[in-house]
């Protein structure tokens, strides 16, 4: 059944149940269309609370946590399957589609792979730096494995993230036995990580619907020359290269926004 459109600033939680597994959702609200937007590793969906913020009222932003990630939980499957098949179940339970999908790194490589895989439900795809191929080797977020998925207090967990506290520090979840864990599990992470690996080049050329590219020229996962090639090989493509890092939508929150917004105006 649709689900009540609720229009409000403050988004709304909800879960599906997946046989048993919970996977928990924002619903932004607003009278604007939706869009899925799916974000990607040691995140969560409210990491797109701006880019909601700035789309509305013309656009509904839905975000899921996606599995194993913030509210939604864990599991012992991580391919890139298993992703799609959440992203599927739940465009299919809002009973939405065909709509925009905007997805950061992995979960841009899952929004593209959901348009070639399932173009009834994909009218478009923002691809956030989401490589069409990621080569073998060393799991670039093998540092996280040092760190402790809980702490007895939230000061010696944020301690333990490192480099990655002013970006997930406010994200933890206080434990309703005492203490705290992250919104990730670090080797459930590490082995999502691995598995989205690979040669993706079939999907991301396997949809003809319009496409937008971002990538961020700092440290970004999506070198400029493959981004070059991302676009080139795939009709109705349009790269944009900001001047911030991995995260651009946390890094350029104005710039991103900028170019989705003009993106999906032109739909």
């Amino acid at each position: 059944m649709p689900m009540t459109v609720i229009e409000t600033t403050t988004p709304a939680r909800t879960e599906l149940d997946l046989a048993g597994r919970r996977l928990s959702y924002l619903d932004f609200g607003g009278p604007g269309r939706p869009l899925l937007a799916l974000h990607g590793h040691v995140s969560e969906g409210h990491s797109f609370a701006a880019v909601a913020r700035e789309l509305g009222p013309e656009w509904r932003v839905i975000a899921p946590d996606q599995r194993g990630h913030g509210d939604s939980d864990r599991t012992d499957e991580y391919s890139r399957e298993g992703y799609l098949a959440d992203a599927v179940a739940l465009l299919r339970h809002l009973d939405l589609g065909p709509v925009p999908v905007l997805g950061h790194s992995g979960g841009g490589i899952t929004a593209y792979q959901l348009a070639a895989r399932h173009p009834e439900l994909v009218s478009a795809v923002v691809n956030e730096e989401g490589p069409a191929e990621l080569p073998a080797g060393p799991s670039p977020l093998a540092f996280v494995l040092k760190m402790p998925w809980t702490a007895p207090t939230r000061e010696e967990l944020v301690a333990a993230l490192g480099p990655l506290a002013p970006m997930v520090g406010h994200r933890l979840r206080e434990l309703p036995y005492g203490g705290w864990r992250l919104p990730f599990h670090p080797a459930d992470t590490v082995r999502s990580e691995e598995q989205v690996r690979g040669d993706h080049w079939a999907d991301w050329l396997g949809s003809d619907c319009p496409a937008l590219l971002v990538r961020g020229n700092r440290f970004p996962c999506l070198s400029e020359e493959q981004a070059t090639a991302m676009a080139e090989r795939r009709p109705g493509t349009r790269l944009v290269t900001l001047e911030t890092d991995h995260f651009v939508h946390e890094g350029d929150p104005a710039g991103f926004t900028a170019a989705v917004r003009e993106f999906l105006r032109a739909l």
